[in-house]
């Protein structure tokens, strides 16, 4: 008995000392403020952060020290990824039936995003698909959602390398009839959006739905890439993802709801045509950069330039902002890289800083990924082991940058080469939250010196500085490395 009291007092202890948040408390998301992501606090949050999509059954990475722990999540904080692209696939949600959800999937799922939201990562749901199913060498949608066209029925399935297969007639023609609401499964999609919104519209950290990825327009896909076929867009594009966002407004009137352009906008200088929808004002617009000398050189083919990739970067990070403001909705840069061109990533990292734009770069760790350009997708030569990081394409993704910024950005520079580290804001004096920079542990190896210009520093540690404005005047933050010897702290 005298252990059972004891066991009691423990508990009532226990449960006095825990903090606690009100019943009422709303979990920490992000929502959209013109082109900006903001936080609870008010503040502009730019995302730097990494995909996390397993494309085999189950889709949802294992609990394995190659699949993911509450070690990887440890790692992406360590290292400054406050973001994540979380795999959320069709074929996972309801694998059954239109609707019907499988709750063991949710929580394979739920145990990721949990991990995720305890290192304050925030989340972007993308229901991934490529090439449809495994039947044509992708994966993506469920079994039941197979429906394969005559008269290419009569014969077994053409499979081609990705992302050829998609331009198979077979592959082409699934899409124009999932367009056309053939077989039900526009409706089925929507549905099955419906249940990841109902499961996931609490999730702390949440900053949104990616409705779906890659959208491949069908038989037109040469007047896509060719033109970007607005016609497309107007019949096809559009009426599908107002349909999906009308679907998770139906359980979610508040998380952002994110759409991609047609699939060859990720890798060629298209123009896409998004319009607004009339009372929406939480849409994103999800995108891909994918600078086609790059592609060249992973499909083996000479002739490639990575300067060229400037242009194309730059273009493409302009033509995002304009999207944005012409269908009232925040960008985000949502895969890029794909590559172990260090020059590549470089670039296109730049690119973003000069546009203050969010990203998550393709890919966290490979998972045997089946849809590939190339082998030379993730961060690590064995997902197993973390000391396998390619170092060289580590250190120029980790970089010092505003993860949250008590005001509007106004530019940001890093140097991955010697760390050196510009950022301008126009401060807002109704946020009283202090504006957060994520200074690099990779590059200031005997210390780092902070300047602040118009504001001071609140608070400093080997990888954080805090920082609050003197005036409404614009602030000016610098971050160099220190002198060797002169009594910096280290970074560790």
């Amino acid at each position: 008995m005298h252990r059972i009291w004891k066991l009691v007092l423990l508990v009532v202890a226990l449960l006095v000392a825990a903090p606690a948040l009100p019943a009422s408390a709303d979990p920490p998301q992000l929502r959209r403020e013109g082109r900006w992501l903001v936080d609870p606090q008010g503040r502009v949050v730019i995302v730097h952060g990494l995909n996390l999509v397993y494309k085999h059954a189950p889709y949802a990475p294992p609990a394995t020290a190659a699949g993911f722990q509450a070690r990887d999540a440890r790692w992406l904080a360590r290292h400054g990824f406050n973001g994540a692209r979380v795999g959320t696939l069709w074929a996972g949600l309801t694998p059954d039936a239109p609707g019907r959800a499988d709750p063991a999937y949710l929580a394979k799922v739920q145990r990721v995003l949990d991990l995720l939201a305890r290192r304050h990562i925030w989340v972007q749901l993308d229901m991934h698909q490529d090439q449809w199913h495994e039947t044509y060498g992708g994966e993506g949608v469920p079994d039941w959602a197979v429906h394969r066209p005559a008269p290419y029925d009569a014969l077994p399935p053409v499979t081609a390398p990705f992302p050829t297969g998609y331009w198979t007639p077979e592959v082409s023609t699934v899409f124009d009839n999932f367009w056309a609401g053939a077989d039900g499964l526009l409706g089925a999609w929507a549905d099955a959006w419906q249940v990841a919104a109902r499961a996931w519209r609490g999730q702390p950290y949440l900053m949104g739905y990616d409705l779906l990825n890659e959208p491949w327009m069908g038989t037109e896909w040469a007047l896509c890439l060719a033109t970007g076929c607005p016609d497309s867009y107007r019949a096809e594009l559009q009426p599908a993802m107002e349909q999906g966002l009308a679907a998770v407004r139906e359980v979610d009137p508040d998380n952002i709801v994110w759409w991609e352009p047609q699939q060859f906008a990720g890798g060629q200088p298209l123009d896409t045509f998004f319009e607004p929808v009339a009372g929406e004002d939480q849409l994103g617009f999800s995108w891909h950069s994918y600078c086609p000398d790059v592609f060249l050189e992973s499909q083996g083919i000479p002739g490639g330039n990575v300067e060229n990739c400037w242009d194309f970067a730059r273009g493409r990070q302009e033509h995002a902002l304009e999207q944005s403001r012409t269908m009232r909705a925040v960008p985000l840069m949502s895969e890029w890289g794909a590559t172990d061109n260090v020059r590549a990533i470089e670039i296109d990292a730049a690119a973003a800083d000069e546009a203050l734009m969010g990203w998550t770069h393709w890919a966290y760790k490979r998972w045997n990924d089946p849809t590939t350009a190339d082998t030379a997708q993730g961060l690590f030569r064995d997902d197993a082991d973390p000391s396998s990081v390619k170092r060289a394409k580590l250190r120029v993704l980790v970089r010092t940058y505003a993860q949250a910024t008590a005001g509007t950005p106004l530019l940001m520079s890093f140097d991955a080469g010697d760390g050196s580290f510009r950022y301008r804001y126009r401060p807002d004096p109704a946020v009283t939250a202090p504006t957060r920079i994520f200074v690099s542990p990779l590059h200031y190896p005997d210390g780092y010196r902070v300047r602040v210009d118009g504001g001071r520093v609140v608070s400093r540690s080997p990888h954080q500085v805090l920082v609050a404005a003197a005036s409404e005047k614009v602030v000016t933050v610098r971050v160099a490395r220190e002198p060797i010897g002169d009594g910096a702290r280290s970074i560790r």
